[in-house]
C-alpha cells in the first residue's frame, strides 16, 4: 500500500471534515454542472440578495464558462432541493489561490450550518487541486459573517476595501457604499484544520495595546430602518480599520459584543 504524505493527508481530512459538515447540516453538497441546476443556483442567489430575473448576480452564460473552465461552483441540496449556492474562481497564478466571489443559503434553511458545510466543501476542493488559500470580501458591517469567517472558519482579514464594487442594483445593499473587508483563508493553518471539525476558535488572547472596532448588531434593520445612522457606522468603521491596518495592524479575532479585535503595528504602539 502507498503511504500517504502529509499533503495527501492533509487533503483526505479535508474530504471526511467537508463530508461530517454535511452530514450535520442534513445536506448534499457537490458541483452543479449541467445548465438546469446551474439555472437554479442563479434563481436561488437572485432571491437571496433581491434581484430580478433580468439583473442575476452572476449571467447564465458566465457561470457555464467558469465551470467549463474548471472553476468552483457548487450546491448544497436538502431532499433533493437546491438551498445553498458558492461560486469561486481562480485568481492570478503566482497567488496560488482561489477566489470565492458570491455564496448564500436560502433563508428558511439559515441555522442549520450549510454554508459552513458549503465552506468546507470548498476548502477540500481546493486542497485536492493544490489550491492552499481561498479569499473572499464581505461587509465588515454584518457581524454575524464576521463572526462566520473569523471564529469560525479560523480565516483572517487582510485588507480594507472602501467602496468595493460601487453601487450594486439589489435590495440588500441599499443606497449604502459597497466597502468590503478581503478575507484570507490559510487553508492549512492550524486555525483552519481546527475550525474544520465544526469546533469553533476559543476567544482571542489579548495583549496589552490591542483594541477594538465595533460594529452595528444588525446593520440590515439599520439600513432599513436609520439609513443616516447605518451610513455613520460605515463612515466610523471604514476610518478606524483603515487607519490601523494601513499602519500595520492586525485583525486577530472577531468578537460578538466588541466587534472586530485588532492588534496595532509597532508604531501605533
Amino acid at each position: 500500500m502507498a503511504r500517504l504524505t502529509r499533503s495527501d493527508t492533509v487533503v483526505a481530512k479535508a474530504a471526511d471534515d467537508a463530508a461530517l459538515a454535511a452530514s450535520r447540516s442534513g445536506v448534499v453538497v457537490r458541483e452543479l454542472t449541467g445548465i438546469a441546476e446551474q439555472a437554479d443556483g442563479i434563481r436561488l442567489l437572485s432571491e437571496i440578495w433581491k434581484r430580478t430575473a433580468e439583473n442575476p448576480p452572476v449571467p447564465p452564460e458566465l457561470l457555464r464558462a467558469l465551470s467549463k473552465a474548471g472553476n468552483y461552483v457548487g450546491g448544497a441540496f436538502a431532499d433533493e432541493r437546491l438551498i445553498g449556492v458558492a461560486i469561486a474562481f481562480h485568481a492570478d497564478p503566482e497567488r496560488h489561490a482561489l477566489h470565492s466571489h458570491i455564496a448564500g443559503i436560502s433563508r428558511e434553511h439559515v441555522g442549520r450550518a450549510v454554508g459552513f458545510a458549503l465552506k468546507q466543501h470548498q476548502r477540500a476542493w481546493a486542497l485536492a487541486r493544490g489550491i492552499d488559500v481561498i479569499e473572499w470580501t464581505f461587509d465588515p458591517l454584518v457581524a454575524r459573517n464576521a463572526h462566520f469567517n473569523i471564529t469560525k472558519l479560523g480565516a483572517r482579514p487582510v485588507e480594507y476595501l472602501a467602496n468595493f464594487y460601487g453601487a450594486i442594483a439589489d435590495g440588500v445593499n441599499g443606497d449604502d457604499e459597497t466597502d468590503r473587508l478581503l478575507i484570507s483563508w490559510n487553508l492549512r493553518s492550524d486555525e483552519a484544520v481546527a475550525c474544520a471539525g465544526g469546533t469553533p476558535l476559543a476567544p482571542t488572547v489579548r495583549e496589552p495595546g490591542d483594541v477594538s472596532v465595533a460594529v452595528p448588531d444588525d446593520i440590515e434593520r439599520l439600513r432599513r430602518e436609520h439609513p443616516a445612522d447605518a451610513r455613520e457606522w460605515r463612515a466610523r468603521v471604514r476610518d478606524e480599520l483603515t487607519a490601523l491596518l494601513d499602519a500595520g495592524g492586525r485583525i486577530i479575532g472577531f468578537d460578538r459584543g466588541e466587534g472586530y479585535l485588532v492588534r496595532p503595528g509597532k508604531e501605533q504602539r
